[in-house]
């Protein structure tokens, strides 16, 4: 630990890659808005035992090539003006998911923001549930 100052300032390019590591880490890890990323496997999991809402935020015809299976959809330009065809589902865990994972984050900073808690965020989005082979339906 000594040495650890001389190190940092004979090696300003490592250090400052490594902190660049660690600070992306750090922001992906806890990025702002979500309580939690699901897998596909967690989610069913979820959905099965605490009887957790799919919220899809895709737009319509995204949505209508295929979504989750009792999912409720609510693109997200519409979310905030939709919010209360929500409210029967605040006491029950909510799932955000989108195609890819991208744009869930910024549906459950709005749901966060309106005083809903049990909040998720699906990792990978319905490309990564439809790649872990679980189903999609067509049906509205």
């Amino acid at each position: 630990m000594e040495q650890l100052p001389e190190f940092l300032l004979n090696h300003p390019f490592l250090s400052t890659a490594f902190l660049a590591i660690v600070g992306a880490l750090l922001w992906t890890t806890f990025q702002p808005g979500a309580t939690g990323r699901l897998s596909p496997t967690d989610a069913t999991r979820l959905m099965s035992h605490e009887d957790a809402v799919v919220l899809d935020v895709r737009a319509d015809g995204d949505y209508e090539s295929g979504h989750i299976v009792n999912s409720v959809h609510l693109p997200m330009d519409q979310l905030e003006s939709s919010l209360r065809k929500l409210e029967k589902y605040r006491s029950r865990p909510i799932i955000a998911a989108c195609q890819n994972g991208q744009r869930a984050p910024a549906a459950v900073k709005t749901l966060k923001a309106h005083g809903f808690e049990r909040l998720y965020t699906l990792n990978g989005g319905v490309n990564a549930w439809a790649n872990a082979s679980l189903p999609l339906s067509r049906e509205n």
